[in-house]
């Protein structure tokens, strides 16, 4: 039996015609979007299987892939990621997969990931976001222990569903990869998506999920962050006001919230930021698959 390993077009399309699959120990496919990954692209595995499979894991740019196959057990998604600093080369990806009648199948491929386009910026925000008084940096030291805490929880059970859509109907303004810096001394690198949108507008969650955390924070301002399984995060920042409570479960769609200004912001807008096992991903990438 066959294995063809095909890089996916982005509407899982064949390879060109008379491209030939690999002689492999099953009958599998793997196919793959987008299908020319970048530094910072999210990742999407989708694997066929001619008989039905009990399991199937990946590991990928040191990193565990957890699928979730539909009720037949034969097609399988994971969902993975290359960060910011992933270097363009050939990564290996190394899939493990076990059948209904015991027999284990092990095989691999390389992902090639290439180099981004990013840009960079100047801002000015509020002395107290660069250069932030005793009491401000235990209120920071405070979030960044109950970040970890939260972004420590990776679910490997999928909890998404079908394509992932923008949390509101509004102009990009600022982009995923950006390099800022702030007042003239603090760099940092833009890890979301900037919506235009004024204090006041309803926020979507992009896809169903838990509410992993919803509270205020002191650069994130008021924040909500959604687990949607298999290690994928959603994060929304700024927000005037949270409408969701931590442990709560989200369908896409609803409404989670409103845009403002809170926290470290040049304005009222909204940021949001895709993170996928402690690694932040693009999101305009991640909303423009077409996924089941």
């Amino acid at each position: 039996m066959a294995v063809a390993l095909l890089g996916e077009l982005s509407v899982w399309a064949l390879d060109a015609p008379g491209s030939k699959p690999k002689r492999m120990a099953a009958d599998l496919s793997l196919r793959w979007q987008p299908k020319a990954p970048v530094n910072g692209s999210p990742v999407v595995f989708r694997v066929a299987s001619g008989e039905r499979l009990k399991s199937l894991s990946g590991k990928w740019l040191k990193h565990d892939v957890f699928f979730a196959g539909d009720s037949q057990g034969k097609l399988w998604y994971g969902i993975a990621g290359a960060s910011l600093e992933t270097r363009p080369g050939k990564y290996l990806l190394e899939l493990q997969a076990e059948t209904v009648t015991g027999k284990e199948i092990t095989f691999q491929e390389r992902i090639t990931v290439g180099k981004g386009k990013y840009h960079s910026i100047v801002a000015s925000v509020p002395k107290q976001y660069t250069e932030p008084n005793p009491d401000q940096l235990r209120e920071i030291n405070q979030d960044k222990t109950l970040k970890a805490d939260a972004f420590a929880r990776v679910t490997p059970e999928r909890e998404w569903a079908g394509g992932f859509h923008p949390p509101v109907k509004a102009q990009i303004s600022d982009v995923f990869g950006t390099s800022r810096t702030f007042n003239g001394r603090v760099q940092s690198v833009h890890q979301g998506l900037d919506y235009a949108v004024p204090e006041g507008t309803p926020v979507a969650a992009l896809n169903s999920g838990t509410v992993l955390l919803a509270q205020p924070l002191f650069f994130e301002g008021n924040c909500v962050v959604l687990d949607h399984g298999q290690g994928l995060l959603t994060l929304y920042m700024h927000l005037s006001k949270i409408e969701v409570k931590e442990g709560e479960h989200i369908t896409s769609g609803q409404q989670i919230g409103l845009s403002g200004g809170s926290g470290r912001a040049t304005g009222p807008h909204l940021h949001v930021a895709v993170r996928w096992q402690g690694v932040y991903l693009n999101p305009e990438t991640l909303l423009s698959l077409q996924l089941p």
